[in-house]
């Protein structure tokens, strides 16, 4: 495995759902689980980095490299779903001894966290969605995009331009980092087996059923970019119109990147709202 005092990406290896997995674990309290986003060559430690460590300031913030993705093993028959997704959530949880979490999903992962919290309702203490999937919607030019990435820099560049409304943050350095992400051994194999066309069906596959969304009981927070061009703002608002006890937060002059554009507000949002469950839990075993 790479040096992980030279490679910021690695965490720690744990076994989860039977694949060894890599984990960023940090911080003390009750426990967070981050699920990050599907983009070609994301790593829990890319998608999160800026926010991890205010979150743990005060509470245990576990951010797993999913299936698949990043440092973490990929299947040898190489079949993507929800639900295996979803069951790799929960071995993580499990392998950590992890009774309740709160949980923060990103994208793709704020679909599996929806469907993590209708199909084991007790394991999730607070919920949080971040430009989510989770409902059905035709599939935007932006996710077709992503999920049809083809490396070469000039490709992740324009992808940059269309995640990001902050064109700033979109630097020659960025574009490069992320386009040698992408190339790294295994790492667009995996990805290209994961969403192939028609790639509507993938946005469909990760969606909930409206009927088991209703009966959430979580108090859930919503945030979403207003100028997203990946995920439509309206799935958001439809997840506020079915989750009862929901918040809607949208951040304007803001794409998908609503924890990298706007880092500092979105960890004081996110944890302001965990703080109301309390910490006085472990979350543990």
């Amino acid at each position: 495995m790479t040096d992980s005092s030279t490679t910021p990406e690695l965490g720690r290896e744990i076994v989860a759902a039977g694949y060894h997995t890599n984990v960023h674990d940090l911080g003390q309290g009750f426990p967070v689980l981050l699920i990050h986003g599907s983009g070609p060559g994301v790593t829990a430690w890319a998608n999160w980095r800026l926010v991890m460590p205010e979150l743990a300031k005060t509470r245990r913030v576990i951010a797993p490299d999913m299936l698949g993705f990043g440092y973490s093993e990929r299947p040898a028959d190489g079949e993507y779903s929800r639900q295996r997704w979803l069951d790799h959530a929960l071995g993580v949880m499990d392998a950590l001894a992890l009774d309740q979490v709160d949980l923060v999903g990103n994208s793709f992962g704020g679909g599996l966290a929806l469907a993590l919290a209708i199909a084991h309702p007790e394991r999730v203490r607070r919920l949080v969605l971040m430009g989510s999937v989770g409902v059905r919607f035709p599939i935007t030019s932006g996710l077709e995009a992503a999920w049809g990435y083809e490396p070469s820099l000039q490709a992740m560049r324009r992808l940059l331009d269309v995640f990001a409304f902050d064109r700033s943050l979109v630097t020659d350095e960025l574009a490069e980092l992320r386009y040698q992400a992408s190339v790294r051994p295994g790492f667009h194999e995996s990805f290209a087996a994961m969403f192939p066309p028609p790639r509507q069906r993938w946005v469909d596959n990760l969606a909930s059923e409206e009927q088991d969304i209703q009966r959430l009981p979580h108090e859930t927070l919503i945030i979403h970019g207003r100028e997203d061009e990946v995920i439509p703002l309206r799935a958001s608002q439809r997840l506020a119109e079915l989750i009862d006890r929901a918040q809607l937060h949208v951040f304007g002059r803001c794409g998908h990147w609503t924890q990298i554009e706007h880092a500092g507000r979105f960890a004081r949002l996110v944890n302001d709202f965990l703080d109301e469950a309390g910490n006085a839990a472990t979350g543990g075993a």
